[in-house]
């Protein structure tokens, strides 16, 4: 019999997740039906959205997430053991799967390259920053693109996909480090949010035209900031507001609805789900070639040992990450 471990939600977080609020059960898995694969976690995600999806959980849930897998028994051709997956089996070691939700790795992927990527760069937060960069905001060469939690999985993604496209780049970050990382990576403009003494006046030093896209992964006041210094039809992509997650107060005021009316902008918030098929096919295979090819550059923040995961979770939330926040088993 296999044991598999799980961290469960032992209480709803009250601001900033604490180690109390979570429990590790182990539970023993039935045998196999035909049909199924037993997965082994490699790698596991820790990302902001669990924060807000954790509301929708009872107390004793499972926390949800998704992790890289290898399989290690199979009664599932479609999945032989040994075969690597993408799974959302949440924050455990060992799980049962039909095979239904299970994804396998680009058949491109070299044996050089990571497989932890495919929860990063060439995951969720890659086809986060794709599609909203991409699609919701339609960048063009030459336009200025601001954003902010500018180091994090999604944030350096957009970034570096924004100089391909020949934009100019403004990020926003939380640590001295995060800006010496992003001016590594080409970006044209970065300042440490905390330090400065005026964000609106650091917005306009950064580009004194204003901002043709915003890639807004914070929300609140630093938004507020960012739209009254908008360009005539600029496009807003919100993917997150991390700054309201852990609060528990009431959100402050939305940007002043005159200066969405007469600078024409157009705000549309996003969830990558949106894009399947072909068009995430196609969006993956772009990602990979650029990380080939050393056009993005990525940093994963790596925890070790399973038994850390809540640890690594309240890191992210509190913004100790540079990069992808990841866990390795």
């Amino acid at each position: 019999m296999v044991r598999a471990k799980s961290w469960t939600l032992k209480k709803h977080f009250e601001g900033l997740p604490t180690n109390s609020d979570f429990e590790l059960k182990t539970t023993e898995l039935p045998p196999l039906k035909n049909g199924e694969v037993l997965l082994e976690a490699l790698f596991l995600t820790v990302d902001p959205y669990m924060r807000l999806l954790s509301k929708k959980l009872k107390e004793g849930d499972a926390m949800m997430g998704q992790q890289v897998a290898r399989v290690v028994e199979s009664k599932n051709s479609a999945y032989p053991t040994g075969t690597i997956v993408l799974a959302h089996s949440g924050w455990t070691t060992h799980s049962i799967s039909d095979g239904k939700g299970l994804e396998k790795l680009l058949a491109e992927w070299p044996d050089t390259l990571p497989v932890s990527l495919a929860l990063g760069t060439i995951g969720m937060p890659g086809l986060t920053a794709y599609f909203g960069l991409l699609d919701i905001c339609g960048v063009k060469g030459g336009e200025t693109v601001m954003l902010n939690a500018a180091a994090g999985a999604v944030g350096s993604v957009v970034g570096q996909i924004a100089k391909l496209k020949g934009c100019k780049v403004v990020g926003a970050v939380g640590s001295d480090e995060k800006v010496a990382y992003l001016k590594k990576l080409g970006f044209d403009v970065v300042f440490n949010y905390k330090t400065v003494k005026s964000l609106e006046e650091a917005l306009k030093k950064a580009s004194p035209d204003g901002y043709d896209c915003y890639f807004d992964n914070v929300g609140g006041e630093f938004s507020n900031a960012v739209i009254s210094q908008m360009k005539k039809f600029g496009r807003i992509a919100i993917c997150g507001a991390i700054s309201q997650y852990n609060s528990t107060l009431p959100p402050p005021p939305g940007p002043h609805p005159l200066t969405v009316i007469f600078q024409e902008l157009r705000m549309e918030g996003f969830v990558f789900t949106r894009w399947q098929g072909e068009v995430r096919e196609k969006a993956l295979k772009d990602l990979l070639k650029w990380v080939l090819e050393g056009k993005i550059q990525y940093n994963e923040y790596i925890t070790e040992g399973f038994e850390n995961m809540p640890a690594a979770f309240i890191g992210l939330m509190r913004g100790d990450n540079l990069g992808k926040a990841i866990v390795k088993v």
